[in-house]
């Protein structure tokens, strides 16, 4: 049995993660701190902390959210009217891409910071789920304890406004940059790579196609 790259990329996140929880060098060593960017060039620490967690928890919610929406995000990317054979490579493009484009406003934020730390592959996971959003968004979705009851494009932005009120406030030790920059580059990723590989699939129209039909119109 073939092993979908969404749990190849769940079964090693995973495994760094359990082995950071009882060992402080592994996450010293991952995660991402822009000091060690600006002054040392420790450039994979932009992915490397997607590897790592805070906590189970953390990682629970991340890697259950990757699970939800991954398996079907990869299996639209390798359908023949999208990228076909190429849909797994570029799928794990956008998705290791993902985890250092979501973290480059935070970087130019807090370059020269030494308290400043951030760990886990929440920007990535964003980006998948809103990949999700933009293939079907009339799929129903919730927040956290709230069971899916909304469709996935009114979930988007209601997510996107939530997360920029959260980061204004920066009030909890949550990287909200993270999930906002992550989420908006699934989107663009998928929309460019569209076009660069000139399939006949056309995101953005297709997503407000689908939105017309489930209003009825």
């Amino acid at each position: 049995m073939d092993l979908s790259i969404t749990l190849i990329i769940i079964i090693i996140t995973s495994l760094i993660s359990f082995g950071g929880f009882s060992n402080n060098k592994i996450i010293n060593d991952m995660i991402f701190y822009p000091p060690a960017v600006t002054q040392q060039k420790q450039w994979y620490r932009f992915f490397s902390c997607g590897l790592i967690h805070a906590d189970t928890a953390h990682l629970i919610f991340n890697m259950l959210s990757l699970y939800l929406f991954g398996e079907f995000v990869e299996n639209s990317f390798a359908s023949p009217i999208l990228f076909a054979e190429k849909g797994k490579v570029l799928y794990l493009a956008m998705y290791a891409l993902a985890l250092f484009v979501c973290l480059i406003p935070t970087f130019i934020k807090h370059k020269n910071d030494y308290y400043y730390r951030s760990l886990g592959a929440s920007g990535a996971v964003s980006a998948v789920v809103f990949a999700g959003i933009l293939f079907d968004p009339t799929a129903k979705m919730g927040f956290f304890v709230i069971p899916p009851i909304i469709p996935g494009y009114i979930f988007g932005p209601l997510y996107l406004l939530i997360s920029t009120y959260l980061e204004k406030q920066g009030k909890d030790n949550v990287n909200h940059s993270a999930h906002i920059w992550g989420a908006i580059f699934g989107i663009i990723f998928i929309v460019a790579a569209a076009a660069i590989f000139k399939t006949d699939y056309q995101p953005l129209e297709q997503f407000v196609l689908k939105i017309k039909h489930s209003l009825g119109n």
